[in-house]
C-alpha cells in the first residue's frame, strides 16, 4: 500500500554541511506541533467496500541532529478479520525541516509474510542533496548505497507533508508538480497533478471542501496514477480522503 524507502545519520550536517539547500525550502503555513489525526481503511473485496483497518498520523515539534524539525509519524494496521488474509503493521517516521526540506525517512513494514526496513537520511553538502540509504530487505540481506543530487529529492511521507504547504489559488486543473522519490539505486519519476475540487464526506460525518491532486509514477513509457488524495480548501491541507490504486485491487482512507 505504501512505497518504499531508506537509515543513517546526519551529524555534521549543520556545521560541515550546511543548512538544506534553497531549493528544497519552502514556507510552512500547514502543519504545527500538535496534530493528530485518524483514518479509517477500506478494501474493495469482490465490489464490495470492506473496512478493513486504521490509519493514524501524529506530528510534533523535534529535532533532527541539532535541526529542529517536525516528527510525522503514520501508522497503519489491518483488522483481525483481514489479517486472516493479510496482515500488515507498517510504520513510516519522518523529519523534516521546519521549512519542509527532508531530513530523515524509515519505514518498518510488515506485510504479508514479508517484513523489511527502509531508512534514508538526508545531508545538503555544498548546495547538493546527498541521501544515505539502507534497506533490509525480506530475505534477510542488508544493502546501503549513497547519492547526489543537483536537486531536491523526496520519500513518500515527506513528500506528502510538503505537498500539504502547496500554494493552489492560481493553479488551474492540470498543473503538474515534478517530483523525483528516492528508493534505490534509480529516482522514480513522479508528478502530482491538480484535478481541481470536489466536496468529500468524511467518517465523521462532516463535509469538506477539497482540492483534488493526484500522485502519479511513469510506469515504462505510460503514467500510472498512484494514489488521489483529497484535502481541504484552506492553508492547513488535512487530508480528508485518499484512494489507493494497489497492484492488487484498490482501497481507500476516510478521515474518521
Amino acid at each position: 500500500m505504501n512505497k518504499k524507502i531508506a537509515t543513517l545519520l546526519i551529524f555534521f550536517s549543520m556545521l560541515i554541511c550546511g543548512q538544506a539547500n534553497a531549493q528544497c525550502n519552502i514556507p510552512n503555513k500547514a502543519l504545527n506541533g500538535n496534530e493528530k489525526i485518524n483514518y479509517n481503511l477500506y478494501f474493495n473485496w469482490k465490489f464490495i467496500w470492506v473496512k478493513a483497518g486504521t490509519a493514524n498520523m501524529s506530528t510534533i515539534y523535534s529535532t533532527y541532529n541539532g535541526t529542529p524539525s517536525f516528527k510525522c509519524s503514520l501508522t497503519t494496521t489491518t483488522s483481525s478479520k483481514v489479517d486472516k488474509f493479510f496482515r500488515m503493521r507498517d510504520t513510516l517516521l519522518v523529519h523534516s525541516s521546519r521549512e519542509m526540506a527532508p531530513l530523515y525517512y524509515k519505514k518498518v513494514a510488515h506485510e504479508g509474510k514479508r517484513y523489511y526496513v527502509d531508512e534514508a537520511t538526508y545531508t545538503y553538502p555544498n548546495g547538493k542533496c546527498a541521501v544515505s540509504m539502507h534497506h533490509l530487505h525480506s530475505n534477510g540481506t542488508v544493502s546501503s548505497e549513497k547519492k547526489t543530487y543537483d536537486h531536491c529529492v523526496y520519500d513518500m511521507l515527506n513528500i506528502f507533508l510538503r505537498a500539504r504547504n502547496f500554494d493552489a489559488t492560481n493553479w488551474k486543473e492540470g498543473h503538474v508538480v515534478n517530483i523525483d522519490i528516492t528508493g534505490g539505486s534509480e529516482l522514480t519519476k513522479a508528478k502530482l497533478i491538480y484535478r481541481g475540487k470536489d466536496k468529500v464526506k468524511a467518517d465523521n460525518g462532516t463535509k469538506y471542501d477539497c482540492l483534488v491532486l493526484s500522485y502519479v509514477e511513469k510506469d515504462g513509457k505510460k503514467d500510472k496514477e498512484i494514489v488521489r488524495f483529497f484535502v481541504t480548501d484552506d492553508v492547513k491541507h488535512i487530508p480528508v480522503r485518499l484512494d489507493m490504486f494497489l497492484k492488487f485491487g484498490s482501497a481507500k482512507a476516510f478521515l474518521a
